[in-house]
């Protein structure tokens, strides 16, 4: 474990993109439509190459593949090796899992030896490639082994760059990303520590509703530059949300150089900072307890 004293930041939503096998996590159609949306990078980092980048900037990062193989037909990244990877390098990363929701009780046993056997800290869910609606309950037995495990849960909210641009999205259809499906998972399973992933548009107001009113809700500040927040985010950032705002990049789309460059001109209070860097997912995630 990091001496979290000498740690920056955390960065919340960082993608593991390649296998040690060289699996990539996307199809070259669909990645390619995500890089030309975020202007971003095209790198495809593997687990042990994220440890060297965040390590060089004094930064954590909790760090997922996505598991889409029902929709995309393409073989996911092994969730255990994202887990030895991090736990090799834990003053570095932190590891999450992702399991598509359709595998079943496939799923739900993987899930149970991926907490018991590889120690992930959490899971990690994208509504638009894996196909489904969060309050779908086919995810139920899912979120229980999560709840159970005192884990959270990060769902992407809002738009995606995946498949942006191209002929009916890449097949990716966004109504599954709406905040307010993620609304009854936090009324159904009151103990299980939600995260919902960027600047939800265009949903934005129904996240910050979700999150004002449940409060095992967070929100991860992924998928956008700081300087294209709406104000309605800034301003509860800065209040009501202060405790349960995180940083995070969605790198490699987004890096952490360009999103803290933008996020020092943001209107965000000096006590406040901190929280969102650092000390919210501290807390989270049970770190220096």
């Amino acid at each position: 474990m990091a001496d979290l004293a000498d740690i920056v930041a955390i960065d919340f939503h960082a993608h593991v993109e390649m296998s040690r096998a060289g699996v990539d996590s996307l199809p070259d159609e669909l990645r390619d439509a995500a890089v030309q949306h975020f202007r971003g990078e095209s790198a495809r980092p593997t687990a042990e190459e994220l440890v060297a980048y965040y390590r060089e900037r004094k930064m954590m990062a909790v760090v997922f593949s996505v598991d889409a193989e029902s929709f995309t037909g393409q073989p996911r990244i092994p969730n255990e090796e994202i887990a030895e990877v991090a736990h090799a390098n834990s003053d570095v990363l932190i590891p999450f899992a992702s399991i598509d929701p359709h595998k079943g009780r496939r799923g739900v046993d993987e899930a149970r030896r991926l907490i018991a056997d590889y120690d992930v800290r959490g899971f990690k869910f994208h509504p638009n490639v894996q196909g489904f609606f969060p309050n779908d309950r086919m995810a139920y037995p899912l979120y229980e082994v999560i709840e159970e495990a005192g884990l959270p849960a990060l769902f992407h909210t809002g738009q995606s760059g995946v498949g942006s641009g191209l002929p009916g999205g890449g097949g990716v259809r966004l109504k599954y990303s709406n905040p307010m499906h993620v609304d009854d998972v936090a009324v159904d399973f009151p103990e299980l520590k939600i995260v919902l992933a960027h600047p939800s548009f265009p949903w934005q107001d129904e996240a910050l509703a979700v999150a004002v009113h449940k409060p095992q809700v967070y929100i991860d500040l992924s998928g956008w530059s700081p300087k294209y927040f709406p104000p309605q985010l800034v301003h509860h950032a800065n209040t009501l949300l202060r405790e349960r705002v995180l940083f995070g990049t969605d790198y490699p789309f987004i890096t952490p150089d360009r999103w803290l460059a933008d996020f020092e001109q943001l209107e965000i209070k000096p006590e406040v900072r901190p929280l969102i860097l650092k000390q919210n997912a501290m807390r989270l995630l049970g770190l220096g307890d």
